[in-house]
């Protein structure tokens, strides 16, 4: 009797441990299948938000590169235009000269014309020419009297001149110009050459003599 007993207590321990087993493997299961459905939400969630961000820099970088390609065509336009116009102050300044220049070509026609009044009258184109130059950055270089400087002066030859100091301009052939500073012609000259020394015994001649 008493090893029935005892079986029997022990039949009902292993069965009292297998629900425990199966209680606890069914909450085991229920607590997974949770965890995993909110990490697939999760993932989705976050799949979902970045798409989104995706997209929202994908457009603003087709508006970024429509704005590149509108800046790039209005700067080409604006060179266009800079460079079909970069004379129009220059031009302007012309008009007066032309219209100078076909008053004196009439009045030279005109017979009872004065000769000096038509050479006061190129006189003063020549001026008003000269001026519409220099407002455009164009000097004139006429070197007359001043030291040979051969950045800006080409000397045609080099002549002997006692009423000239040595290395000095004598006479311009041709005066030159500048464009801000920068040459565009060199004034072409004629150098004073310094006087060679006469010998000793020429001296002592004119002095006896």
């Amino acid at each position: 009797m008493g090893s029935e007993e005892t079986t029997d207590q022990a039949d009902v321990q292993a069965e009292a441990i297998d629900s425990e087993e199966i209680l606890v493997g069914e909450v085991v299961t229920e607590e997974v299948v949770e965890d995993g459905e909110e990490a697939v939400v999760d993932l989705a969630a976050e799949l979902e938000k970045a798409n989104a961000t995706a997209s929202d820099n994908w457009e603003k970088l087709l508006l970024a590169k429509a704005e590149v390609e509108n800046i790039r065509r209005r700067t080409q336009k604006d060179i266009e235009k800079a460079h079909r116009f970069s004379i129009e102050k220059f031009a302007k300044d012309m008009l007066p000269v032309v219209d100078s220049l076909e008053m004196g070509l009439a009045a030279v026609d005109d017979e009872s014309s004065d000769v000096t009044a038509i050479k006061e009258g190129m006189e003063l184109t020549h001026k008003q020419l000269l001026s519409s130059l220099e407002n455009s950055g164009v000097k004139q270089l006429n070197p007359l009297g001043e030291v040979f400087n051969p950045d800006f002066h080409q000397a045609v030859s080099m002549v002997p001149s006692p009423d000239h100091e040595a290395n000095s301009v004598m006479q311009v052939f041709q005066k030159g110009y500048t464009l801000n500073d920068r040459l565009l012609r060199p004034a072409m000259v004629i150098v004073a050459q310094a006087q060679p020394e006469a010998p000793a015994d020429t001296v002592k001649i004119d002095e006896q003599a």
